[in-house]
């Protein structure tokens, strides 16, 4: 979609399968909006396109309060990507800059803060801070809309440094004050919860293109709940995944419903999962919100996955029979790693020998998973070393990690297997290409053959062979 008369066609053809993937706007009005935007079409003279969401605010558009274009689903483009640009993409969207600043940034990437402006500018139409402030408007929204905080805790929760800052910034992208987003919900139908805080949780919808297979993502988390971290309850297709969550400025608690509410979502145009997030600070919000993205794999592109791995003979009729199958992530990549090598059993071990309690229980979740650093001081053996490089950096599994640097780092370690190191490729690097030691998977299947791997896996399932993905048993340490 990089001819513009291309886009302009799914724009006048109103084709929610790229929301997110690039934004439109409208010189005579000021405002941009996503592909599908239901308002009328308008003339092709009067129509800018632009990479991203920041882009479009840094020209001087609003966001249309009509398609709200900031909550459409991420471009699976920076998921896909291995450069700096993708790499830089998925530091941002997890709060790296509001946290670390661009010097921050550039340091975690391996570049100068120059180099990366440069880049960014010139792939996405905006520097590291537009997309770091785009991403915070978004954030004030939802608090605003969805919660009765006070507006003053709503500017540093969503990680402004002031509350001079957030009004000028909602003005800006919004064309409203602070006060008239929260009432244009009530003018809507909506009330906003004023019961809503911190301790009540913050809902969310976390939206996705495309059809999406909740029941298979419910199913692989329910077979690998560590119970005390998480867990699985309600009947299938109707389940809730809970988990706890270590997050920078403190823990939290997430609930993410498998029902896929919406007409939508049965059209298979897309939808989204209902959840709902307990923060013991509400600065985490962003960076909890992109961890259980990863996790549930929402901002994938289904129908460019489908296209290429349903015209395989051997998976055409898999992908016709689970059209938008989706390959989970990680929460926590680093627990991942652990996970995947010691195996279930001995991860329920770690947690309640290691695992830091939180300071109330809710329900049967009861800790975080242990960190590295207490790992690796508790530990020897694999896990040992493998906690060790976690604590240390040598083993780098963070959004913005090179994975083929972390791939070769991983199979460095002493007892590590080239098996277990693909799957923590898949799942915590969150690599859409990754071909298993031990899987019949032909280069024909790239640049998709993790989803390649789920399509098996789930054949196995149906037919009891064996799935070859579990994290029952692990490598061994």
């Amino acid at each position: 979609m990089t001819d513009e008369d291309t886009r302009y066609e799914a724009v006048r053809s109103r084709d929610a399968r790229f929301d997110g993937e690039f934004f439109f706007a409208v010189e005579t009005t000021g405002i941009y909006c996503r592909p599908s935007c239901p308002a009328v079409t308008p003339k092709r003279q009067n129509v800018r396109f632009y990479a991203t969401a920041a882009a479009a605010q840094g020209a001087g558009f609003r966001a249309c309060r009509r398609c709200r274009p900031d909550a459409v689903p991420g471009s699976a483009e920076w998921n896909v990507r291995a450069d700096v640009v993708g790499r830089a993409m998925r530091l941002i969207a997890d709060g790296v800059v509001d946290r670390e600043g661009v010097g921050g940034l550039a340091e975690r990437l391996g570049y100068s803060a120059r180099q990366i402006q440069r880049q960014l500018t010139a792939e996405v139409g905006a520097g590291p801070v537009a997309l770091a402030r785009a991403q915070r408007a978004h954030t004030a929204r939802v608090l605003l809309q969805t919660t009765g905080l006070p507006v003053t805790e709503i500017a540093f929760a969503a990680g402004f440094a002031s509350v001079r800052q957030f009004n000028d910034t909602i003005r800006a992208v919004y064309a409203a004050t602070p006060t008239e987003l929260r009432a244009e919900v009530r003018r809507r139908g909506t009330a906003v919860r004023r019961s809503a805080t911190p301790s009540a949780g913050v809902p969310l919808r976390l939206a996705y293109r495309g059809p999406y297979q909740a029941e298979a993502v419910f199913d692989t988390l329910a077979r690998e709940a560590v119970p005390g971290v998480e867990e699985v309850t309600g009947d299938r297709g109707a389940r809730v995944y809970r988990r706890t969550l270590r997050l920078p400025y403190g823990t939290g608690v997430v609930a993410v419903d498998e029902r896929t509410p919406g007409p939508r979502a049965v059209a298979g145009r897309g939808g989204w999962l209902p959840a709902r997030l307990h923060l013991t600070d509400l600065r985490d919000l962003t960076t909890a919100v992109q961890r259980l993205r990863r996790l549930f794999d929402l901002d994938a592109d289904p129908y460019a996955v489908d296209e290429r791995l349903g015209a395989d003979a051997r998976l055409g009729p898999l992908v016709a029979a689970r059209p938008g199958l989706r390959s989970p992530g990680a929460a926590e990549p680093a627990e991942f790693a652990v996970r995947a090598l010691v195996g279930r059993g001995e991860s329920e071990r770690l947690v309640q020998q290691y695992g830091k309690a939180l300071d109330t229980s809710s329900g049967t979740l009861t800790h975080v998973f242990p960190e590295p650093g207490v790992l690796a001081e508790a530990e020897g053996g694999t896990l040992g070393a493998l906690a060790s490089a976690l604590a240390d950096g040598s083993v780098r599994l963070d959004a913005g990690a090179d994975r083929d640097d972390a791939a070769q780092a991983l199979l460095a370690l002493p007892g590590m297997d080239a098996r277990t190191v693909a799957l923590i490729r898949m799942r915590a690097l969150g690599d859409p290409d990754v071909a298993p030691a031990d899987e019949p998977v032909p280069d024909a299947w790239r640049p998709w053959r993790t989803y390649a791997c789920q399509h098996l896996w789930a054949e196995r399932d149906l037919d009891g062979t064996g799935r070859g993905r579990d994290l029952e048993t692990g490598s061994g340490t």
